[in-house]
């Protein structure tokens, strides 16, 4: 049966070809932004514009090629050309400093070389439901991160640019003695809680590598000789230490599947004790707009970061409900939730659970 055509105003025109050419040339613009990162030169371009062939002698590129490259970003904003075969950077480009503050250069490399290859393999994913990630590494995204330190010391460093969840001003933490960080990364979130509780002290939980980042960030917050520092995997037994008052999972869950983070709950739960607390900070789905609104910019970006999961790790984001099932099966109550600001990116919420 013939499909009858679209109404007049459904007909695709020039805006609506020009807006799918943009999407389609969009990961174009994403590599050439990673190999700029790559080479540097946004930290040559930090204090002033240079020209190309300075550039190119600066970075051992081929000026003729680097000229086509930075002209392209130029023409999508993102560098300024001026005078003619010179070039400044945009506040977008900025961020790819390195000393920039929560530089996001480590984000255009690992996306520019792991993440790129895992989304050009996204239909062995959708045929299969596995990351595609392992098809394309023969391992899995962690074990891969073990077998290759520059890869890993790049994730680590992105992830330690990522805000601290918006959602931990909502929490009482009034009288708050110990506090473990499980998967704490490069202490940005232990800083903040440290920072506001004079008088508490932390412990921070995570692989080597994030423990020597953690480290020399809070040596240089002045709030190293308030932490212990444990090196391990929160899998393993005995990893999680005891008898602290609040236990937090930040962004750590929704990295892994059902049985992997229930593995991480009844860890926390062997650990805390009877008046313990545990704080979760995931996204939850079920916070999305209805389906027949068009989603904010911080939904659609949770929607993006849950197609990257997909690619590349077993994870996933899950609903509150979700989020129940886990804890209750590993010994815990939902005692309260306290939603982040509408106006913060992701809006992950806290999950405040006690052990029953």
């Amino acid at each position: 049966m013939t499909q009858p055509a679209p109404a007049a105003d459904q007909q695709p025109g020039i805006a609506e070809r020009a807006a799918l050419f943009s999407v389609l040339t969009g990961g174009w613009i994403a590599q050439a932004c990673y190999a700029i990162a790559k080479l540097g030169i946004p930290d040559l371009l930090a204090e002033a514009p240079r020209t190309v062939d300075d550039l190119a002698a600066a970075c051992g590129a081929d000026p003729r090629a680097l000229h086509r490259t930075l002209r392209a970003l130029s023409a999508s904003d993102l560098l300024r050309e001026s005078p003619p075969r010179t070039f400044a950077l945009t506040p977008t480009t900025r961020l790819l400093c390195s000393d920039y503050r929560r530089s996001s250069r480590p984000t255009a490399l690992m996306f520019g070389e792991e993440v790129h290859g895992a989304f050009g393999e996204i239909l062995h994913t959708l045929r299969t439901g596995r990351p595609a990630f392992e098809r394309l590494h023969d391992v899995p995204f962690y074990d891969y991160l073990g077998e290759h330190p520059q890869a890993a010391a790049t994730f680590h460093a992105a992830m330690g640019a990522a805000a601290v969840p918006a959602a931990l001003a909502a929490c009482d933490l009034r009288g708050l003695g110990t506090v473990v960080d499980i998967g704490g990364g490069e202490g940005g979130l232990l800083a903040k809680v440290l920072a506001r509780h004079r008088a508490a002290r932390g412990v921070l939980v995570d692989l080597p590598e994030s423990i020597d980042l953690a480290r020399t960030r809070l040596t240089e917050a002045g709030l190293a000789d308030r932490v212990d520092f444990v090196p391990g995997s929160f899998f393993d037994e005995k990893t999680v230490p005891p008898g602290a008052d609040l236990y937090i999972l930040s962004r750590v869950l929704h990295n892994w599947d059902d049985p992997s983070a229930a593995t991480i709950l009844r860890r926390v739960r062997e650990a805390i004790p009877p008046d313990g607390r545990l704080l979760v900070f995931e996204y939850l789905e079920d916070q999305d707009e209805p389906p027949t609104t068009r989603p904010t910019r911080f939904a659609a970006q949770a929607k993006l970061i849950d197609l990257l999961m997909l690619v590349m790790v077993d994870g996933h984001d899950r609903t509150l409900a979700q989020y129940r099932t886990l804890l209750t099966a590993a010994g815990f109550a939902i005692r309260s939730i306290h939603p982040a600001p509408t106006h913060a990116s992701r809006s992950e919420t806290a999950i405040e659970a006690v052990p029953v």
